[in-house]
């Protein structure tokens, strides 16, 4: 069977980590050492691991402005591509990442539909 895509879209609320808030190095090591089991777990599923996103520009047929806006309830702050049988088992790879394990963190996963 093959395997469908899916967008993984990395979410935070802005100013949930606020000054003076930066984790210890134990609490850095501890972070990556779940980040790296995790991607160890999944290196099948993963397909392009995408990244953290930074400043940009919204497009519309007007022009291209400062994005994304501060204002926002969620910032999309990365984002990844899996592949999986199905979306219940995208759902899986993504609600055991660390990224939702923060608080005020979650992962919105999306099919990649194709012609």
């Amino acid at each position: 069977m093959s395997k469908q895509h899916y967008l993984c879209i990395q979410r935070s609320r802005p100013g949930q980590c606020g000054p003076g808030e930066d984790p210890s190095p134990a609490q850095m090591e501890e972070m990556y050492a779940r980040f790296n089991a995790w991607k160890e777990k999944f290196q099948e599923n993963i397909v392009d691991m995408g990244g953290k996103l930074g400043d940009g520009k919204v497009v519309t047929a007007e022009g291209a402005a400062d994005g994304p806006f501060v204002e926002a309830k969620e910032v999309v702050g990365g984002f990844m591509i899996v592949a999986a049988a199905s979306l219940e088992e995208a759902v899986e790879v993504a609600r055991q990442s660390p990224g939702v394990w923060m608080p005020g963190s979650s992962v919105e996963v999306r099919e990649i539909s194709t012609p």
